[in-house]
């Protein structure tokens, strides 16, 4: 019997795979994510300049009127071609074949293998993009907080509360200046933002492990005996550690305020795997993905950015 047939995914078929793919990103449960954007999606806001709310007469009377703005979020198509030799899988997905009763089961079929193989890659490139991604460069759509001449989102947006590192721009954060950052970025959140349920400060791994042994050393938290029910948090505010994010940022902002997009319904989203046995006589794989992605925020000044 054939390790691997030939298949062909495309618009929810393939959908269900790239979803799948894409949220293994931990960054995107943080995310407010737009899974249908055929070629981009206007993400609209109202904004009241006055209390619009007066004692009732008999009369109409104009509050005024309410501002519209918009920011646009278009996703970019990428693609991702790979050819495999077989040999170089089989072992892998043997030994998960034979593994009994440690977690998860294996995959099914060499073929789902082939895609969840395929999974970490977008994972990877996806987690990545979302904050430091360079439009200019093949493969990436402009990220969260991109640093240099492809300025992030954030970073070019106006109106994003900016708080100066505490050590100056570029400083690196550490276990002496990281709780003075965190608490300046937390001042600067603004009141209307600041109770919201959804509001999150994020960091990056390495950031929150100098957070950890600060308050640690601080007697705060044994840091020797936590366990996964410990919820990170900074004065009451929730923290999302997201791997891809860069050292030395800090950003607050609520998770319905920063959006990724994506299409998984259009026929342009596919997956392709072909043996190439069948064609050329060789032990290969080819595997081909397409599927888009890109950010958005949807409200500049409710987000603070410290870097």
């Amino acid at each position: 019997m054939a390790l691997l047939t030939t298949s062909n995914f495309s618009g929810t078929a393939a959908g269900f795979y790239i979803s799948a793919a894409l949220k293994q990103s931990n960054s995107l449960d943080y995310l407010t994510m737009i899974e249908n954007i055929k070629f981009k999606s206007n993400l609209q806001n109202l904004n009241q300049t006055v209390n619009a709310v007066a004692d009732a007469t008999c009369d109409f009377t104009s509050a005024g009127t309410l501002a519209l703005t918009e920011k646009v979020l278009e996703p970019k198509r990428l693609q991702v071609n790979y050819e495999l030799c077989k040999a170089d899988l089989l072992d892998s997905w043997e030994a998960l074949q034979m593994r009994a009763g440690a977690g998860a089961p294996p995959p099914a079929s060499f073929n789902d293998y082939v895609i969840s193989y395929l999974g970490e890659i977008i994972a990877d490139s996806t987690e990545n993009n979302i904050w430091n991604g360079d439009v200019n460069n093949a493969g990436e759509w402009t990220g969260f907080v991109t640093p240099a001449a492809a300025v992030g989102i954030l970073v070019a947006n106006a109106d994003v509360v900016d708080v100066a590192n505490q050590g100056g721009a570029g400083t690196a954060f550490d276990a002496a200046n990281i709780i003075t950052n965190l608490q300046n970025c937390t001042a600067a959140i603004p009141t209307a933002v600041y109770t919201k349920e959804d509001l999150y400060i994020y960091m990056s791994p390495k950031s929150y492990r100098l957070y950890i042994s600060a308050i640690s050393t601080l007697g705060y938290v044994n840091a020797y005996s936590m366990n996964g029910d410990y919820d990170a948090v900074f004065e009451g505010i929730k923290i999302a550690v997201c791997t891809g994010m860069s050292n030395d940022v800090l950003v607050a902002a609520e998770k319905s305020n920063l959006f990724f997009g994506t299409d998984l319904l259009s026929d342009t989203t596919r997956i392709d795997m072909l043996d190439m046995a069948q064609l050329d006589g060789s032990d290969n794989i080819r595997v081909v993905a397409r599927y888009s992605g890109g950010v958005q925020v949807g409200i500049g000044a409710d987000v603070v950015l410290v870097s």
